[in-house]
């Protein structure tokens, strides 16, 4: 965390300070079978920088590095939505138009200081990260007699810090943490790989499968990000011997700004909507004939945004603004494998996943490359759930896979210009000027 943020994340917590001993907090309860519960919690809250950091106070940290993981991941989705193409702006804000546009500056704040519920990133995901790290190392330095069920409380906070440390290093071109020098994103998806691997060490210690799928499944998108496929492929593997219908989710809460679901808020606003490359997807069914594809079904709500001129189409996924978001699934670990193994298991795995929305559809031949298949696949199934941008950043421009729609050097519709080339978000200033350790600050 940068000694910017650091600041701010203190001021945050000592206006919670004077209340957050009367939240009441509820245990988790871990059911072997409900990977969806395994790490809910009722209402995480920030928690002070001092006072709070008690044996007694474990299970508030642990919900506050929740509430910091979840806030910040739906403005990951929705960030990454605009450098990925699935997402465009529809507002007047010309302050945000440089990200759909893949053109920010560092000296931006929009993205570098804003909170989640403005869409600003690198803040709140280091305050994240800042929390989880600080929370794990805690819990570590006490003993299980201070701290009941201190092995769960260590899987789920380094949980949170491994996919923190994946946000950084997927929407990042590089990052710092604790006012350390500049890192590569590979370099941050170690970090995150070591976070899982610390969660799969405390979930065995206590024989919590729910645990270990979750911490399988981080430790596999960690690994694939960073180009270690056989270890991504083992993971995910392990992940669906513990539960074929695994699924993790981060919960999202309408009573609050900070919690709503950020894709619902921001479609509801008429502030952003679909785009075009996006609308209309279908799939073939048996007969010969299509359907549309119900993963990335949108609809045109017939009234244009802010701007009066964007025609908004939204994703059915987010119905609500309590909808959860969707951080992994058994789907993800099945186009891991198919990515990872090609050839027939990767057309198996294209038809169950095809057939399991639409059960008519017409199984998968292996035509045309089997490869550019399943990133195509991964478009659709993942499709606005935080994974797009990163594969964009994998897959941009090779030949036959990934082809942005906005490509660079076209004209840009809000404000004139052109979109830019930029498929990550350069290292704020607000690292760069503040960090003393930060390379030519020294």
């Amino acid at each position: 965390m940068t000694t910017t943020h650091l600041r701010t994340w203190r001021r945050s917590a000592r206006t919670l300070a004077g209340w957050a001993s009367a939240i009441a907090l509820t245990a988790l309860v871990v059911a072997c079978n409900d990977l969806r519960n395994a790490l809910n919690v009722t209402a995480p809250d920030k928690i002070d920088t001092g006072a709070l950091r008690t044996p007694a106070n474990a299970q508030l940290l642990v919900n506050s590095t929740q509430g910091d993981f979840e806030c910040a991941w739906g403005a990951f989705v929705v960030d990454g939505g605009f450098l990925s193409g699935e997402l465009m702006d529809a507002t007047l804000t010309a302050a945000r138009y440089t990200l759909p546009k893949r053109a920010v500056d560092p000296s931006e704040t929009f993205y570098s200081l804003g909170e989640c519920d403005g869409l600003g990133v690198y803040t709140p995901i280091s305050r994240a990260r800042y929390t989880a790290d600080t929370t794990l190392t805690l819990l570590k330095g006490w003993t299980a007699a201070q701290v009941p069920g201190r092995d769960t409380l260590i899987a789920r906070a380094a949980i949170y810090a491994g996919y923190d440390y994946i946000m950084l290093g997927e929407l990042f071109c590089s990052a710092a943490v604790d006012v350390g020098p500049e890192q590569s994103s590979n370099q941050l998806f170690a970090l995150a790989e070591d976070r899982f691997t610390q969660a799969l060490a405390a979930a065995n210690t206590i024989g919590s499968d729910s645990l270990k799928a979750i911490a399988y499944a981080g430790r596999a998108r960690a690994r694939l990000d960073k180009g270690d496929a056989a270890g991504a492929d083992a993971d995910a593997k392990a992940v669906l011997q513990l539960d074929p219908n695994f699924v993790f989710l981060a919960k999202a809460d309408a009573a609050t700004s900070i919690r709503t679901n950020r894709v619902y808020a921001q479609q509801n606003g008429l502030a952003v909507s679909v785009d075009t490359a996006f609308r209309g997807l279908t799939l073939q069914t048996v007969g010969g004939g299509t359907v549309p594809d119900p993963r990335t079904i949108v609809t045109d709500v017939g009234r244009p945004g802010g701007d009066r001129t964007t025609e908004v189409w939204i994703t059915n996924k987010y119905p609500t603004a309590s909808t959860p978001f969707v951080v992994s699934s058994w789907q993800e670990m099945d186009l891991i494998i198919a990515e990872v193994e090609g050839g027939s298991t990767a057309a198996n795995i294209i038809t169950t996943l095809r057939q399991a929305v639409v059960p008519n559809a017409a199984p998968y031949n292996g035509g045309g490359s089997v490869k550019d298949t399943v990133i195509a696949e991964r478009e659709r199934q993942l499709f606005l759930q935080g994974s797009h941008q990163y594969d964009v950043r994998r897959f941009n421009g090779t030949p036959n896979q990934i082809q942005l729609l906005h490509k660079a050097g076209d004209p840009y519709p809000h404000g004139g210009g052109t979109y830019g080339s930029q498929v990550c978000l350069p290292i704020p200033d607000v690292e760069t000027l503040n960090n003393p350790n930060f390379t030519g600050n020294g």
